[in-house]
């Protein structure tokens, strides 16, 4: 039996094509809830200068919201609970930011990101430290083989201590953090950076001066060791104590062991102030990887250079309520994109024509020409595309399938009015196709009242929420009392059915899904029945 094809068949990009594609840094940003995510994603586009101003863009009843936090729901209250996109420059790179959500409710959604992306930013309030939703998406990273670089933020509150912070990194996630620089003064008296050298000997003090309300680029002065001691005295003197102690212990910045997921670079920084928020980006560009070659489902990898191809990670309606249309946002992995191109739906072997395809800036979006390796571009209207599919022209390429997380809550959802059907039934579909639920069904409940399957409970809340903002459709949500979902098949179907605390639905993807009122009545029938099929939904997430 041969082997898959290896990456010698993989064809790297050359000339200008591999010129853009070394330009190319796409990253997602990830985090617990509240550690400043949003807050971050904005300050970068701030010192891109993309932005003139963070917090431009007001948010429900004069608060202000980022432009990445574009739903009504996330403005009204603060948190991120879609992925958005953002491409800008930033000297001579491209940056392809994709921002997550950061409620453990959405983790799904942060997981379809990590797929697209060749680098993590792990965001970690100083107060706090490691978070259970922060160690998971970690994990996920790891699992994936995606660089993380680690950001300490809030650093201008009172927190931990800055080495406390990164034992507990080496000791929670055994990922050996490697601080690039140290912050002079303790949290909650942030007055600048330590950089630090290949040796961990302190070779520059970049010292912020705040700005009203952290609205603007905080100011930078840099300073030599030697005048640093003399402007700051004992808390220079202690930052260069523990970067000296960190070189003892071997934390000096290794890119190969970067790269390879074992160490993790560390900067302490405010995304509130606009502190250290530049040497975030720099680090980005000069230590993240470009994009590199992919393995398809076969295992043989599409280098950069081959013919086009993407995969779509995310499908997203109601970012423009003017138009309702509906955006599916592919990260290109190999070959150059040109815009009316006609590609091939590799799940359906149909040409698809990209005629309206636009890089987007949270909300806003334009029309993209040309796109490269690395690149997020979306498709409008595109209504055949789900996350995990892929387009190629040429050879036929596939890439692998992203699952779905195993739900945990579930209900039914009706719309209030018969009259509203016909768009209740549209909807729907288009929340289906979105992922943002899943939508299971039988023939005892029939289509009026499907059955929705979430992670979290706040996948319903944004149900609701968009059936009435976009669709004019109020509805009915009832919780049902099941627990677990396992996949199981037909001719097991038929038995489970019978069983009490049981029920059986087919999700729109085809899988068979059996839904339990709790884990004892599953191990009951596992006992009772062995030789029914009933297998976890996606190993690892349970």
């Amino acid at each position: 039996m041969s082997s898959p094809t290896t990456s010698a068949t993989a064809a790297p990009a050359s000339g200008r094509l591999a010129g853009e594609v070394a330009r190319r840094r796409t990253f997602a940003v990830i985090s617990h809830p509240d550690a400043g995510k949003s807050t971050l994603t904005e300050a970068l586009a701030l010192h891109a200068r993309v932005i003139s101003e963070a917090g431009a863009i007001h948010g429900k009843a004069g608060r202000k919201a980022t432009v990445s936090d574009w739903m009504e729901m996330e403005k009204a209250r603060g948190i991120s609970v879609s992925s958005t996109a953002l491409q800008f420059e930033y000297g001579d790179c491209v940056i392809n930011l994709v921002d997550t959500p950061g409620h453990s409710d959405f983790s799904e959604d942060t997981y379809r990101v990590l797929t697209a992306v060749d680098a993590a930013v792990m965001l970690i309030d100083a107060a706090k430290g490691l978070e259970p939703q922060t160690l998971k998406l970690f994990q996920v990273a790891r699992d994936r083989g995606i660089p993380v670089i680690t950001v300490i933020n809030k650093w201008d509150r009172p927190g931990q201590a800055p080495l406390e912070l990164l034992d507990e990194i080496l000791e929670r996630i055994g990922l050996t953090p490697t601080p690039l620089f140290l912050p002079v003064g303790i949290a909650g008296d942030f007055r600048g950076l330590l950089r630090r050298g290949e040796d961990g000997a302190a070779t520059e003090y970049i010292h912020f001066t705040r700005t009203a309300g952290g609205a603007t680029i905080a100011p930078e002065v840099s300073y030599t060791p030697e005048r640093a001691a003399e402007r700051e005295g004992e808390v220079w003197d202690e930052a260069v104590e523990e970067s000296e102690l960190l070189s003892a212990a071997g934390q000096d910045h290794d890119q190969e062991m970067f790269l390879a997921g074992q160490t993790s670079p560390v900067i302490y920084a405010s995304a509130m102030l606009n502190f250290g928020v530049r040497q975030i980006l720099e680090t980005l560009i000069e230590l993240a990887p470009p994009p590199r070659a992919r393995k398809d489902v076969n295992g043989a990898e599409r280098g950069t250079g081959d013919p086009f191809s993407a995969v779509v990670f995310k499908v997203q309606a109601g970012m423009d309520t003017a138009h309702r249309d509906r955006l599916a946002f592919m990260r290109i992995v190999s070959g150059e994109f040109e815009r009316g191109m006609v590609v091939t739906h590799a799940q359906t072997g149909r040409p698809f024509a990209t005629k309206y395809a636009l890089t987007v800036f949270g909300r806003e979006r334009t029309t993209v020409e040309t796109a490269y390796p690395g690149d997020v571009i979306g498709l409008v209207n595109a209504t055949a595309l789900a996350p995990g599919h892929t387009l190629f022209v040429d050879k036929k390429v596939e890439f692998p399938p992203i699952p779905s997380f195993a739900p945990e809550h579930f209900a039914t959802l009706r719309a209030q009015s018969a009259g509203k059907y016909k768009q209740f039934r549209k909807a729907i579909d288009q929340l289906d196709s979105e992922g943002v639920v899943q939508v299971l069904r039988n023939e005892l409940r029939g289509d009026a009242s499907p059955v929705l399957a979430a992670v979290g409970p706040m996948q319903f809340e944004v149900v609701t929420a968009r059936m009435q903002g976009e669709y004019n459709v109020e509805t009915q949500l009832d919780n049902l009392p099941y627990q677990l979902a396992r996949r199981t098949d037909a001719e097991s179907a038929e038995e489970l059915n019978r069983q009490r605390g049981v029920e059986v639905f087919t999700r729109t993807d085809g899988a068979i899904l059996a839904l339990f009122s709790d884990k004892w009545r599953l191990q009951y029938i596992q006992k009772e029945l062995p030789k029914l099929t009933l297998e976890l939904l996606v190993a690892g997430t349970e």
